[in-house]
């Protein structure tokens, strides 16, 4: 077993990859479990092991990869605290707030034979529990829409104005009424324990959505 700095193997890089891969099969699930969109323009396909519903819409997948990309150098650097799946009714208002809560480990221990297995079966397991989490969750109400908003660490957010990965997709501070949801009940989903990453996965869901 070896332990290393988050430098070594340029490790960032690597959780980076893990988890934006992850991210973009989780949010696709969550469109597709909440109704956001029409399930017709879902196909099923296969993750970690396990069926799972990805959009055939090439607007909807271009806005995923999109934000993905950036996003991706803030979870490298370790800047990223949260990334959350916000999704609003017709007024703009949020009815629902998926929220991944990421935090990596300044030393790693770490055997490279097992760890990326063990990594997949945790992710396996949070997919599962997003694709039945409408049984602990009330119905949306009809014409909803979605957006990704990402926490930084107060450093990052000032380094983020002045870097934009991809032109014409600028990083934008978010709506206050995006940011936080009033009445508003948690709902645990699942943790995930690993030696290069921590995820805590949680609802927040308003009372009265109608």
């Amino acid at each position: 077993m070896a332990t290393l700095t988050r430098q070594d193997l340029n490790f960032g890089q690597v959780v980076a990859d893990i988890l934006c891969e992850f991210l973009e099969v989780a949010i696709h699930l969550i469109l597709y479990v909440r109704d956001v969109y029409p399930s017709g323009i879902f196909q099923k396909r296969k993750k970690y092991n396990v069926p799972v519903q990805m959009s055939c819409h090439p607007d909807l997948n271009q806005y995923i990869q999109d934000t993905l990309h950036c996003v991706k150098p803030l979870i490298e650097k370790n800047e990223a605290e949260k990334v959350v799946v916000v999704i609003m009714d017709k007024e703009h208002r949020p009815v629902e707030r998926f929220v991944f809560e990421i935090s990596q480990p300044p030393l790693l221990s770490i055997s490279s034979e097992t760890l990326l297995s063990h990594v997949e079966q945790l992710l396996r397991a949070i997919i599962l529990k997003i694709s039945v989490c409408d049984a602990v969750l009330d119905n949306n109400p009809p014409g909803c829409t979605f957006t990704v908003l990402v926490h930084t660490r107060e450093a990052a957010t000032r380094n983020m104005e002045k870097v934009q990965v991809i032109k014409d997709f600028p990083w934008i501070v978010a709506d206050e009424q995006e940011v936080h949801m009033e009445e508003a009940k948690l709902i645990p989903l699942k943790t995930m324990t690993s030696d290069i990453l921590k995820m805590q996965l949680y609802v927040e869901e308003k009372t009265q959505k109608t």
